[in-house]
């Protein structure tokens, strides 16, 4: 086992509106809000594992999938049962199906409302 320095507390999100896209990602993962900055610049989602952290950037540029002048830097996989059901359920909730798709029987290539893919994924490990 490896030891380590400290446990991952939270995962944070470039944005250019931490309120506008805190609504989004409360309705895909099912987080609460557990802090925000007083001047909400920095809003953090909590409740299921490390929290997620949107931050604001004033000169915020969506990455580009799967290339592009603005790359992803990172990006979140979602364990989906049903990959078509959880698309819709994405797509009610205001993302977007990104154009590339390399294996879309395996996973789904998705864009949250400001760009940042996330992909839902029926791949598990054996």
């Amino acid at each position: 086992m490896t030891a380590r320095v400290a446990p991952l507390a939270s995962i944070s999100i470039d944005c250019p509106d931490p309120d506008a896209l805190a609504p989004f990602y409360r309705a895909l993962l099912g987080l609460e809000e557990a802090f925000a900055t007083p001047d909400r610049g920095v809003v953090c989602l909590s409740g299921a594992g490390p929290m997620l952290t949107l931050m604001r950037v004033d000169a915020y540029e969506a990455p580009q999938w799967p290339h592009g002048p603005q790359r992803q830097q990172m990006h979140l996989d979602l364990a989906a049962d049903d990959l078509d059901a959880c698309v819709a359920a994405a797509l009610e909730i205001g993302a977007r199906e990104a154009e590339h798709q390399a294996a879309p029987d395996q996973w789904r290539v998705m864009l949250d409302p400001v760009g940042h893919p996330f992909c839902l994924s029926a791949v598990r490990p054996d």
